[in-house]
């Protein structure tokens, strides 16, 4: 793939199509990837190609494309985190080659998207996203969606960044060689673009925690705010990669001091 940070900073959520279906080439190159997607949890995550024609699958958000690409995963912990972190791997790839993305996962048929990803009953699968190549320009419906939720805007860095403790925020200057990763963090994807990510850096790395917001969880989603981490999780962990940072993964909680409605969700430990 290209450079993550180019890759994050310029990725936009596509629902607007051009109508021409992804070549056989492209395809190819998804498939091949799919399949070696790993996350830090190690827990496997299964992605299928799914066809809106014949298997009957309707998205109201989306036009111009037929081809979606599903996934799901056992019930067990963390899989949100892990769902989060292995689909976004495969979003950010589909962008290097051209492929426009957009996270669904409420705005469709549920149903019918569950039976053709062939669901068991320990199953879930929190997510789709349609596939194909953008449109030059976005649909009126889209303009105003991404309008609705602000989704070309972040929080400033400090807001959603700490130096040691919750009440110190974190400047790009004093994160030093670890503000890249940051930065791509900051730029994640996340449900309603609510940015529920917080991030307390310390001597020892990065501890990453979810500052909730109600009405996000189901039964048949999950947890989207833990998916919207897992997104994070994996953005950082690419970025610190590709700046040559060692770290590694820990689900290990540092004791930090929060409020009620902050969870620990993980760290990146420097090394």
């Amino acid at each position: 793939m290209e450079n993550i940070t180019e890759l994050v900073r310029h990725r936009r959520s596509v629902r607007t199509f051009d109508g021409k279906e992804v070549s056989e080439n492209d395809k190819e190159k998804l498939a091949l990837f799919m399949e070696k997607i790993e996350n830090p949890y190690g827990i496997p995550i299964s992605f299928r190609f799914l066809d809106g024609k014949k298997q009957n699958l309707s998205c109201p958000v989306v036009k111009g494309t037929d081809l979606y690409v599903g996934a799901k995963a056992p019930r067990m912990p963390h899989i949100e985190e892990a769902f989060g972190y292995s689909f976004e791997r495969f979003v950010l790839y589909a962008q290097s080659i051209g492929i426009g993305t957009v996270w669904i996962g409420g705005t469709m048929d549920r149903s019918a998207f569950e039976r053709a990803m062939v669901l068991e009953q320990n199953e879930m699968m929190p997510c789709i996203s349609p596939l194909g190549y953008p449109a030059e320009k976005r649909s009126v419906r889209e303009n105003m969606m991404r309008k609705a939720i602000k989704a070309d805007s972040r929080d400033p860095f400090e807001r959603i960044f700490f130096d040691g403790t919750f009440g110190a925020p974190l400047t790009e200057k004093a994160a030093g060689r670890l503000a890249g990763a940051l930065e791509t963090v900051r730029w994640a994807p996340s449900a309603v673009n609510k940015q529920p990510w917080r991030v307390m850096v310390d001597k020892n790395g990065a501890h990453f925690y979810l500052k909730r917001t109600k009405g996000y969880i189901s039964e048949a989603a999950g947890d989207m705010q833990k998916i919207d981490l897992g997104i994070a999780l994996c953005h950082f962990a690419l970025a610190a990669e590709e700046s040559g940072r060692n770290v590694s993964f820990s689900i290990s909680d540092p004791g930090i001091a929060t409020d009620a409605d902050t969870e620990y969700i993980a760290s990146y430990l420097l090394s």
